[in-house]
């Protein structure tokens, strides 16, 4: 009389993995750059990872170039699931990841590789970043290589020329480091930095040269670009927690271990754009600019300050920045002895 029941059960337990294993599954991709850049061709070979290794079963849908909205949302389109993985700028939101932006800091890391390699270190992470970033499962985090000034009008050849000029800035950790050099800190959406520069709504934008001269093509609108290398803005690559839950286990082990590790590879990719995306503004007319020495001091020298500030700032609401700091400086230092560094 069992015999029934039990033969039921044994066609379920062997239906029930069959289902998993031919269950397609569609992945919505947002991000907020074209696919000329790098990041965005990494993600699209990652995208080809993933159909190939499940066999067909993990179908990535892209939308590049905030085709699904704008930049600052990218963050909760994958959080509220609109998107199932979103890379998103951690500067979009202003206050949102403040300890995982200490890496924004003036003169933090010299290179993407070495950024990246810092945000991913996984005791800091799982002590203090990824838990700001709620809703999210989080496949990576990254830097673009350091940046600087790139005006259209006039040019910074020194500490003085940032007064009264208007710049865009990434992240509030920029932003108080572009009010700290004179200029005045204006926030603009990356999609919208074209239109606000030949608008002459802003003067000029703290950028990297990947994204000046590639991601946003900015050459013959930007004509001076000062190579401070003082700063990098972070990102992040999340996926939707639920979207995370429902794939079955060799899914979600295809998902890691692909995204797992990629920091120097991620890095190098960033650190390469510095020379063609430098080589773009200088084919259409642009001036490269490098301060001298004596004015580089005078730039740290404010950086420090600047950084100090922020760490003060974020202490006295109760936040851990002394410890994440004194974290992501040694890791820097670490790092910096292996990795590409553009202040060498």
């Amino acid at each position: 009389m069992y015999i029934k029941p039990l033969c039921t059960a044994i066609a379920l337990a062997l239906v029930v993995p069959l289902v998993h294993a031919q269950q397609k599954y569609e992945m919505k991709l947002a991000y907020f750059v074209g696919d000329q850049h790098a990041m965005s061709q990494w993600l699209i070979r990652w995208s080809d990872q993933l159909e190939k290794g499940s066999g067909g079963r993990l179908v990535v849908k892209r939308f590049p170039n905030a085709q699904m909205g704008p930049t600052p949302q990218h963050y909760d389109f994958a959080r509220t699931g609109q998107a199932d993985v979103s890379w998103f700028l951690h500067g979009g939101t202003p206050g949102r990841f403040p300890l995982t932006e200490i890496i924004n800091l003036p003169f933090m890391v010299g290179s993407s590789e070495i950024g990246t390699k810092v945000i991913n270190d996984a005791e800091l992470r799982a002590k203090y970043l990824d838990a700001e970033h709620k809703g999210l499962k989080i496949l990576m985090l990254f830097t673009h290589q350091p940046g600087g000034p790139h005006t259209t009008k006039k040019a910074i050849r020194n500490l003085d020329d940032f007064k009264g000029l208007r710049l865009r800035f990434a992240s509030p950790t920029v932003r108080d480091l572009v009010g700290a050099l004179g200029a005045t800190p204006v926030g603009v959406p990356p999609t919208e930095i074209s239109e606000q520069l030949s608008k002459g709504t802003i003067d000029g934008a703290f950028m990297d040269y990947g994204g000046v001269g590639i991601a946003f093509k900015l050459g013959g609108i930007v004509k001076y670009s000062t190579e401070l290398y003082a700063y990098v803005t972070s990102f992040g690559l999340g996926m939707n927690e639920d979207f995370w839950q429902k794939l079955p286990p060799d899914l979600r082990k295809l998902v890691t271990d692909t995204t797992t590790g990629k920091e120097a590879e991620v890095g190098r990719a960033w650190d390469a754009l510095d020379v063609p995306g430098k080589k773009a503004i200088m084919d259409a007319g642009g001036e490269a600019i490098r301060f001298s020495a004596a004015e580089m001091d005078k730039v740290r020298r404010i950086g420090a300050d600047v950084s100090e500030a922020k760490i003060k700032e974020y202490e006295a609401k109760g936040m851990p920045a002394r410890a994440v700091y004194d974290s992501m400086r040694g890791l820097s230092e670490k790092h910096a002895r292996t990795s590409k560094n553009f202040w060498n």
